[in-house]
């Protein structure tokens, strides 16, 4: 068993983390699960702690509708596994050591500041020169106005990404293997924060 984890909430989050590592050469050296939802994530984190030979915990999970109440469940379960937590979430994600030389680190997409999911995050990478983009909005705008839309309101920025994944050269390409293809770019500072966490993630304690 892996005595270092992350935990993400979905089988989307788990492979666009593996693409991340794999393109910029992160040590995996940590089992990523797939804990299938939040509220799985929110039971076991503390608990993962007090498995035997565990050094590191991650999470990453959406902020949804509210960020503030996801940082403040996921501060109390850090709380009762001995860790000091600021109140606020910082802007680079969370790395945090207990008294039995622990890590916990937390990053709560999109960008540990705004509400909002891994489909965000993944706007956030499609190049600024692209032409599409623009269009997919329009186009959600329209048959928004018309009530056509079958989506929920809350889930407007995973139509807009898998829109815009379904024009282009692979129509429905799944988000990991839209890094892998270069479809979106790497080269955003939300992507270079994000990697450098990952990469404090996965090192071992000083």
């Amino acid at each position: 068993m892996a005595n270092k984890k992350l935990l993400v909430e979905g089988n989307d989050d788990k492979h666009v983390m593996l693409a991340l590592c794999e393109k910029f050469d992160i040590p995996e050296n940590f089992e990523i699960i797939d804990c299938q939802g939040i509220s799985n994530i929110l039971e076991r984190f503390p608990i993962d702690f007090k498995t035997s030979g565990t050094k590191t915990v991650g999470v990453i999970v959406d902020a949804d509708t509210d960020i503030r109440a996801r940082w403040a469940s996921l501060k109390t379960k850090l709380e009762s596994a001995g860790f000091a937590v600021p109140d606020n979430l910082p802007e680079s994600g969370l790395i945090a050591e207990n008294h039995s030389g622990q890590k916990a680190g937390v990053w709560i997409m999109p960008n540990n500041e705004m509400d909002g999911m891994l489909e965000d995050f993944m706007s956030f990478l499609v190049p600024h020169d692209d032409n599409l983009m623009p269009i997919v909005g329009s186009t959600l705008d329209d048959i928004e106005l018309k009530r056509l839309n079958k989506y929920k309101n809350s889930d407007r920025s995973k139509a807009n990404i898998h829109t815009w994944l379904a024009w282009q050269d692979a129509p429905g390409t799944p988000l990991g293997l839209s890094i892998t293809k270069r479809y979106l770019t790497t080269e955003e500072e939300i992507c270079e924060k994000l990697t450098d966490w990952l990469k404090n993630c996965s090192s071992d304690l000083q």
